[in-house]
């Protein structure tokens, strides 16, 4: 096989990658931490609401960088 080959599928495997991990983490930011910061620096304190949202966010941006480690391993050698 030629370089060519395989440096273009895994140029685009490791595009997709980024982007699944890049999104997990834009989760993890907006989802997770942005709702706790928010309840703390409130005047009221955080609800179980909020808890549980962001420990859901927290969970699908676990699962998304699981997801894109996973994608990387069908790198051509």
């Amino acid at each position: 096989m030629s370089d060519i080959e395989t440096t273009i599928p895994n140029e685009r495997i490791k595009l997709l990658a980024t982007f699944v991990n890049g999104t997990g983490i834009a989760v993890f930011a907006v989802g997770g931490l942005a709702p706790v910061f928010s309840g703390l620096y409130d005047s009221q304190s955080p609800t179980g609401f909020l808890a549980l949202v962001s420990i859901v966010c927290f969970l699908v941006a676990a699962a998304l960088h699981y997801a894109a480690s996973t994608i990387l391993k069908r790198l051509r050698q």
